[in-house]
């Protein structure tokens, strides 16, 4: 009887486990498509914050260059990514190129830069970070206008020597009580300007047919 009742529990407990197993993964399909969707419009809207929609006729999300395996240390990056392309009648308005600062004050500080094809900035937006609330959050262009003081700036406005936070000498405010982190975004901000310098002729001489698997290489 005692076996008969372990077998009969066991199961019952294995109809459950399937059971269970059926209706997350039911939920899940149900739901993929959704937060895909959710995924892609946050994705636009933070591109669209940078290059709005009335200076480009192509779609953001999808007209991308790969970035070279050798090009990804530079924009502080560790795995496969692309650059957005912003194009008006299929001529290079701007390009956003992802980066990630790793000498925030609590971690990583990933972020998106949008440079226009004459140098200037476009706009700097941070995706996500670990900074500390009420200091390092900052960043965020909800928490302060910070964010904003590198538009229109290039590697000549400032000159190099002033690519630093006011502390350090340089032309970019700090936060009160916190230095650590606007330093490093300053600091990759103007790496990525450099990067763009360096792979201008090539993002200028895509077509705004090609696809995304041709990876922007590292210049020699």
């Amino acid at each position: 009887m005692l076996g008969q009742a372990i077998s009969k529990n066991s199961l019952l407990l294995a109809v459950f486990a399937l059971c269970t197993a059926g209706v997350l993964a039911g939920t899940y399909q149900l739901t993929k498509t959704h937060i895909a969707d959710s995924e892609r419009r946050a994705a636009q809207k933070a591109l669209l914050e940078i290059v709005p929609a009335d200076q480009h006729d192509n779609d953001l999300l999808t007209d991308t260059l790969a970035i070279a395996d050798a090009d990804l240390a530079q924009l502080g990056l560790s795995s496969p990514a692309f650059i957005h392309l912003a194009r008006d009648n299929q001529q290079l308005v701007a390009a956003i190129i992802p980066a990630s600062a790793p000498d925030g004050y609590s971690g990583a500080i990933n972020m998106i830069v949008g440079v226009n094809v004459d140098g200037t900035i476009a706009g700097v937006r941070v995706l996500s970070h670990t900074e500390t609330p009420g200091l390092g959050d900052k960043v965020e262009l909800r928490k302060s206008d910070w964010i904003l003081s590198f538009n229109g700036k290039s590697l000549k406005n400032p000159l190099a020597e002033k690519w630093r936070v006011t502390k350090d000498g340089g032309e970019f405010d700090q936060f009160t009580g916190a230095t650590i982190t606007p330093r490093a975004v300053v600091s990759k901000v103007s790496q990525v300007l450099s990067y763009f310098e360096d792979h201008k002729a090539q993002l200028l001489t895509k077509t705004a047919n090609q696809n995304s698997t041709a990876p922007a290489s590292s210049s020699e």
